[in-house]
């Protein structure tokens, strides 16, 4: 039996490693030994990885845009220098984006675009009968020290593909980093959608795929029989893409009487469509919480960006969760290219409007950073700005901490303060921190954020909790 070995980089959060597991679940296990090393839990990555070169097939690892691919160089690096012969192949969102680039690294051979679990498996066997990779689909690979870029792999219907082996991982350990019982799973790849700063309409050319409601019920029951979760976090780019899809699964759960709570994301436009006997169904087979970008307060920024959406959409969204004791993430994002301060203040307001309706919505604000493969990136690339021409760049590239250039000092500074206040001013907290709440309440009401007194109280004694 040959060995694969597939490597997850290291990262802060502690989402399952599921793009590894499907890769692994869809080889022919009777063919192949797959062997799964999270670098995130790993006191020595090295070691581990080290204990299964030798007599690996191939090693693959799954690479996100960011500072996972400084952990994806180093072992990749560090495995060749091991073993010269052995294919090192990167899939996942930076080497869908930037197949051939990737490949400028020499510990490289192999980058996978797309969705993977068929173009994988198509690796595994070429190598596996010491096959060339010209003709593998959804590939770039070297070939007589040319890099060769092969046609795409058309998107597969997802059911076509193996389920998912969680045996593949240490499932409880993730609980234990999670601080609770809950399962990810994924339902569903691509998105149908065009928003402008994602790359999600670049990787999958605006498809998608879902599993059928009679599968992920057989599937989620007997996981749960395994792993006792209390809770499932549906890991889909978009869930609600079909109300009727939504309300089967939901059945699948009551008729199973399946004792958890879940979590997905949701199009505000979406939950407008969505019946009310099917919102009430997700709520009566678990339903606690959705994630609803809005991403800004502003129509002409809406617009601008193609998100699709009305905010008066938004707004029905918010208290039809509400009324339904749902808990929502409403996410927004300012600091676009070209975007004025009166429109970034529109989506302050929104994000106040939408705290203070529930204690149970929350509102982050993020900065917009030029994601690689979006067309705002693509038009910002245009009028002047410099994406990282390295790897080693990309790995410096920061999505999530700090802002682009579009966004003056005195704006950071006014959303920074806002973002402190708007989660003090609405948070479930005891009762002698009420004083607090009602001061941080009339400074988001009147747009005062000077002097932040108040923050060094919060900060000391009461840290943000994490988004969940």
């Amino acid at each position: 039996m040959k060995k694969v070995v597939l490597y997850n980089p290291k990262a802060v959060f502690y989402t399952f490693p599921l793009a590894l597991v499907a890769l692994g679940s869809h080889l022919d296990r009777k063919r192949y030994e797959v062997v799964l090393i999270d670098g995130r839990l790993e006191n020595d990555p090295f070691a581990a990885l080290a204990a299964h070169l030798d007599d690996a097939l191939c090693l693959g690892i799954s690479v996100l845009t960011g500072d996972p691919i400084r952990d994806a160089l180093n072992v990749s690096r560090f495995a060749k220098d091991q073993r010269p012969d052995l294919p090192i192949i990167w899939g996942g969102w930076h080497p869908s984006l930037f197949g051939r680039d990737c490949l400028e690294e020499p510990s490289v051979d192999v980058t996978v675009q797309g969705q993977g679990e068929a173009t994988f498996a198509d690796i595994v066997e070429r190598l596996d009968r010491g096959s060339s990779l010209t003709g593998c689909q959804g590939t770039v690979h070297r070939s007589e020290d040319q890099i060769q870029n092969e046609p795409p792999r058309p998107f597969a219907d997802v059911n076509t593909f193996s389920a998912h082996d969680y045996s593949l991982l240490n499932v409880e350990q993730y609980f234990d980093l999670k601080g609770k019982r809950q399962l990810d799973y994924i339902s569903s790849q691509g998105c149908p959608f065009r928003c402008a700063f994602c790359a999600d309409p670049f990787v999958y050319q605006r498809k998608w795929a879902g599993l059928s409601p009679e599968r992920m019920g057989q599937e989620i029951e007997a996981l749960w029989q395994q792993y006792r979760f209390d809770d499932l976090s549906f890991q889909d780019e978009t869930y609600f893409t079909y109300a009727d899809r939504v309300e089967a699964v939901c059945e699948e759960f009551l008729e199973r009487r399946l004792p958890i709570t879940w979590a997905a994301t949701m199009r505000a436009d979406q939950c407008r469509r969505l019946p009310e006997v099917v919102l009430r169904k997700c709520k009566e087979s678990g339903l606690r919480r959705v994630l609803v970008g809005v991403e800004s307060g502003s129509q002409e920024m809406m617009d601008r960006i193609k998100k699709d959406i009305r905010l008066e959409d938004v707004v029905l969204t918010a208290e039809r969760c509400r009324r339904h004791r749902i808990a929502v993430i409403f996410p927004f994002i300012v600091g676009f290219p070209g975007e004025s301060e009166e429109n970034v203040q529109a989506s302050l307001d929104l994000a106040k409007k939408l705290r203070s309706m529930s204690p149970d919505f929350q509102t982050p604000i993020f900065y917009f950073k030029p994601y690689p493969g979006s067309p705002i990136t693509a038009d910002a690339v245009r009028d002047g700005f410099e994406l990282p021409k390295t790897l080693e760049e990309w790995a410096d590239f920061d999505f999530i901490g700090s802002a682009g250039p579009w966004v003056t000092p005195p704006v950071y500074q006014r959303v920074e303060r806002f973002k402190f206040y708007q989660q003090l001013a609405w948070d479930r907290s005891q009762l002698w921190r009420w004083p607090l709440e009602q001061v941080a309440r009339w400074r988001c009401q009147h747009d005062v954020y000077s002097w932040p007194l108040e923050k060094i109280v919060r900060d000391r004694f009461f840290p943000e909790p994490a988004l969940s």
